[in-house]
């Protein structure tokens, strides 16, 4: 990655939805060389693709938490299973695979704390191989959405 890469990654960052053209007047670029540019990153898989940034709490999921699971036996069936199960389930918005004594970190939003005790209780520990939970409330979700790109990628 040079720096035109970075530099069209940064705009990008800032706002998916920006004009070809506004990228390229702002890298200083033509037009053509910056979507040649956008293209190679995403055919090269640094752009994925965009995600629309939805606020939980107008759809009616304001209380957000991070559920830590460990499921037993630990194998790779078991653990395979309780992930392709849990990433199914509609309060779900990220699954963690982790190490460490929590094999699954869970991050939900729903409707409130009734609907949160109906999720881990009622959905979660049904599951025959989930061993342990631990639920943590998220006060409040800061994310970084521009990650710069380290030296030598």
């Amino acid at each position: 990655m040079d720096e035109l890469d970075k530099a069209i990654l940064r705009e990008l960052q800032a706002d998916a939805r920006k004009t070809n053209r506004d990228v390229a007047a702002t890298v200083g670029v033509s037009p053509t060389t910056a979507l040649d540019r956008t293209r190679a990153l995403r055919k090269r898989g640094v752009i994925r693709g965009a995600v629309l940034d939805v606020d939980l709490a107008e759809i009616g999921r304001p209380v957000q938490a991070l559920i830590a699971v460990r499921v037993r036996p630990p194998s790779r069936a078991v653990i395979e299973g309780f992930r392709n199960w849990v990433t199914g389930l509609p309060d779900i918005l990220g699954v963690y695979v982790t190490t460490g004594t929590q094999d699954f970190i869970l991050s939900v939003a729903v409707r409130d704390n009734n609907a949160l005790y109906a999720f881990t209780i009622d959905e979660l520990t049904k599951r025959r191989e989930v061993a342990d939970v631990h639920t943590s409330i998220v006060y409040e979700h800061i994310t970084n959405p521009r990650i710069t790109p380290l030296e030598g990628s």
